[in-house]
């Protein structure tokens, strides 16, 4: 029998902006890019929607989110681990 082989997923690591829905976060992703012209740092920000199976997390929480299958219209992510509780 063949072994099924599965992609690796992407993983991201970012903070949660928001925990105000039912079992869902908003995480977001901040990069420091730098600019290809002027070489100055810019800040850019990608924000996820995922799931929180156990309503979790709180806001500043910095966590680990994984892709998944889309679960909503906005949510294909999920919730790995929480890395570090806010203060």
């Amino acid at each position: 029998m063949e072994e099924i082989k599965r992609n690796l997923r992407k993983e991201r690591i970012g903070v949660v902006t928001s925990n105000k829905m039912d079992k869902s976060i908003v995480v977001a992703e901040v990069k420091k890019i730098k600019h290809p012209m002027y070489g100055k740092f810019v800040t850019k920000t990608k924000k996820y929607v995922a799931h929180d199976e156990t309503n979790n997390c709180n806001e500043g929480d910095k966590v680990r989110i994984m892709e998944t299958r889309p679960l909503s219209k906005t949510k294909s992510w999920r919730l790995v681990e929480i890395i570090e509780r806010a203060k």
